[in-house]
């Protein structure tokens, strides 16, 4: 939706200061007036970034590119980011109209669609002081409350419970990053079970906490198939040392099956097992970490789940393995749904454990119990061929048992 002829004639009436504030303030309003925009659509940010631009503009001759050339470049950035976030926005009123605005705004001014962008501003930081290095006292602190923490767990063949509770089977194989916001990238690699099946199996994750400030050099963590190291890749166990204590920390229950991670400047902690022949990673974080990406950052499955085209349907299963995957967990939701699908799939009844050890993980790292279990959705989509083959998975597994 643009801007009507009215609308526009009132704006470049107006003195050319006042008309570009006028305009930011539009543009602001439409879209702080549709929900959507604080979702997942990134455009609230790029709509912020385009009035901080603009904010300390002066004057500058209207449609004089030379004496606006700020201004130009300003709108030239809000469009690349509405088309970076594009693919998020899909959908949304708020994002539509601001890219007509973008428009409508480009040709009143008179700017070319391409040239120079402008630089984002960068805010000065203070020397942090007192508990800026550890996430939840800092927290507390200021709030007066604890963190609201999320939780994602991504294990077996690959299943994905992402941040907002959706629960999705996965068929992607190679690698995809989990996690990918200001502080920390995680990408896990996906290797096929068997032969020419579709259902494939976590075998390597990777794991970078990214420098920030005085609290944390970049650090990485790398684990495989039989080989959960209890270190991180440069052997050490923590980093990061800030009054007397570290803000990265690993250790290990079971060197080679098992280690946590805990990052006190994000508040968060990571665990990285290994169950039959697959790995698995559950995580705990703040919101406010978790939702610290940028535009670009826009391939997540802990935070978006699996392309739809990559997302499979949990095939008919044989008795047994509803039987076995009954013993382990009686309450018949997504983790029980995930052991009867790995089993089928993999053949190998050691692939159940991943969907018990990623529930133990989810009641240590969900506070309310009434959020632990959760029940599939219904009616998930699966393309005809991959639900064939995973027939006759199922058939070819029944005549061998």
């Amino acid at each position: 939706m643009g801007m009507g002829p009215r609308a526009r004639a009132g704006c470049t009436n107006r003195p050319r200061a006042t008309w570009k504030h006028q305009c930011a303030t539009v543009l602001l309003l439409v879209l702080l007036s549709t929900p959507q925009a604080l979702t997942q659509c990134r455009i609230l940010t790029c709509n912020s970034d385009f009035v901080a631009a603009t904010s300390d503009l002066g004057g500058g001759g209207v449609g004089k590119e030379a004496g606006n050339a700020g201004y130009c470049s300003a709108l030239r950035s809000y469009a690349l980011c509405t088309r970076r976030t594009a693919r998020a926005c899909r959908g949304d009123l708020a994002f539509h109209s601001a890219v007509q605005g973008i428009e409508d705004l480009l040709i009143q001014h008179r700017c070319p669609k391409t040239g120079p962008t402008a630089q984002p501003r960068l805010l000065p930081q203070a020397p942090l002081s007192g508990d800026a290095c550890f996430y939840e006292r800092n927290y507390v602190q200021r709030e007066g409350r604890a963190p609201e923490y999320l939780h994602c767990g991504v294990f077996g063949d690959p299943h994905v419970r992402t941040f907002s509770d959706d629960f999705q089977t996965c068929a992607v194989p190679g690698s995809w990053p989990l996690i990918d916001n200001q502080y920390l990238y995680i990408q896990a690699t996906s290797s096929p079970t068997r032969g020419d099946s579709y259902a494939t199996t976590l075998t390597k994750i990777t794991i970078i906490f990214k420098n920030w400030r005085e609290c944390a050099e970049q650090q990485l963590y790398q684990a495989e198939l039989d080989n959960v190291p209890p270190a991180f890749a440069d052997g050490s166990t923590s980093s990061g040392e800030r009054r007397g204590q570290q803000s990265l920390r690993v250790r290990s229950q079971a060197p080679g099956q098992h280690a946590e991670i805990w990052a006190a400047h994000i508040g968060t902690t990571l665990v990285v097992r290994q169950s039959g022949r697959a790995l698995g990673l559950s995580v705990r974080s703040p919101r406010a970490i978790v939702e610290s990406y940028t535009a670009e950052q826009d391939v997540q499955l802990c935070v978006w789940g699996c392309p739809v085209s990559q997302r499979l349907e949990t095939p008919h299963m044989l008795p047994t393995a509803v039987s076995h995957c009954s013993a382990l967990l009686p309450e018949r939701d997504i983790y029980f749904q995930a052991c009867l699908f790995d089993l089928v799939a993999t053949g190998d009844t050691n692939s159940s454990f991943s969907a018990l050890e990623a529930l133990q993980d989810a009641r240590n790292m969900i506070t309310d119990p009434e959020k632990v279990h959760l029940q599939a959705a219904s009616g998930t989509s699966v393309s005809l061929r991959l639900h064939t083959l995973l027939t006759v998975t199922v058939i070819t597994l029944t005549l061998t048992l």
